[in-house]
């Protein structure tokens, strides 16, 4: 059950409508999760500043149970998602970063429970 969290200092009208969806499937394909299992949520308009510039920026953070793991995963995954975010948005590849951590099943509420318990 991967969570990514798109934030970006950039407001709603500068991004593509649909982004959610296409994050979604994009990182669906990218991690070899279902689409099914994702949650996405895209934050806009925040007040952001990195490297010490607030021009435009974003950060994704990839939450998953498995699957980010280990550095070489890590590596091929970042590549594919600066494809999509750079394409996506419009930015240069300096001012998106990417944190990736790895979730235990205890770590996740579902269903009254926990996703051990499933």
């Amino acid at each position: 059950m991967p969570f990514l969290e798109l934030e970006t200092n950039l407001p709603a009208e500068r991004l593509p409508p649909g982004l959610a969806m296409e994050l979604c499937a994009a990182a669906a394909d990218i991690l070899g999760k279902p689409a099914q299992n994702m949650i996405v949520t895209v934050r806009s308009g925040l007040p952001m500043v990195l490297l010490g510039s607030p021009e435009p920026c974003a950060q994704l953070l990839v939450s998953a149970i498995g699957g980010v793991d280990t550095a070489e995963k890590n590596r091929q995954h970042s590549a594919r998602f600066f494809d999509v975010l750079t394409a996506k948005l419009g930015l240069s590849a300096e001012r998106i970063l990417i944190r990736f951590y790895v979730m235990e099943p205890w770590q996740i509420g579902k269903d009254r429970t926990v996703v051990t318990f499933l």
